[in-house]
């Protein structure tokens, strides 16, 4: 269970590119599998994957704590990143109606779209030793990516959703992440790993690309606030490109 790469595969480098390449065909035989699947199956599909997803969440846990961090407390891998929404999401989906179902449904088909890209391309803390973490990482993410696919096609047999709920979903669940960063800077203290939910902590500025510098030019509260902004115009603008191509149930462009 400890196996260790002999060097950490690195960013853009050989195994990593190979890595989105299988991603990026995966998403693609998904979604032509997928699209001929009923409601039913997809419903089944997500439920199945979620509850995969959370399996090995706890599986993630264990051995964060055996062979990552065992002395120390930590907070880091706390399951509410952006990308941990979808194995919530995913088993919550089928059980839900109406608009509730569709605010989950348009979450993920825009900003958990957003989130597995995104991990995907810049995976930074994914490029870990651990040979099993780091394949957990991937698949987890890749496996998002098809959920989200699956998302998207359910939307588009639907009457277009609001996106309104979505975003005060989101901000909902920021506030969250930024009172468990908050409570694991306590818990941890020095000697331990605080949280970075959301990639918004506001103890130190942010190691994402571009948001870092601004953090340096405005301050971490300033970043925080214009990172979130960001991620959520990103999400209504996919909201609407996606809803540009669904058209109505008949003249679906993705249908030809």
């Amino acid at each position: 269970m400890g196996l260790t790469f002999p060097a950490v595969p690195a960013v853009y480098g050989k195994v990593h590119i190979a890595i989105l390449i299988a991603a990026a065909a995966i998403a693609l035989r998904s979604w032509f599998a997928l699209r001929r699947r009923t409601e039913k199956d997809l419903m089944v599909f997500l439920f199945l994957a979620g509850l995969a997803m959370i399996a090995a969440e706890v599986w993630k846990q264990w051995f964060v704590h055996e062979y990552v961090y065992p002395d120390i407390r930590s907070a880091w891998f706390f399951p509410w990143q952006l990308c941990s929404m979808a194995m919530y999401c995913c088993v919550l989906i089928p059980f839900l109606k109406g608009w509730l179902q569709d605010t989950l449904l348009v979450f993920m088909a825009t900003f958990g779209v957003i989130a597995a890209v995104f991990a995907l391309a810049f995976p930074g803390d994914m490029m870990r030793p651990q040979v099993w973490l780091f394949c957990h990482g991937f698949c987890y993410h890749i496996l998002m990516l098809v959920e989200c696919l699956a998302c998207i096609i359910l939307l588009s047999r639907r009457p277009k959703a609001s996106f309104k709920p979505v975003a005060i979903l989101y901000a909902g669940m920021a506030v969250i992440a930024e009172i468990i960063n908050v409570a694991s800077h306590y818990w941890a203290g020095e000697d331990g790993l605080a949280s970075n939910m959301f990639n918004i902590t506001p103890y130190y500025p942010s190691t994402q690309p571009v948001f870092h510098d601004i953090a340096l030019k405005i301050g971490v509260i300033g970043e925080i606030l214009v990172y979130t902004a960001v991620i959520a115009l990103g999400a209504l603008i996919l909201y609407f490109l996606e809803y540009a191509f669904m058209k109505t149930p008949k003249e679906r462009l993705w249908k030809i």
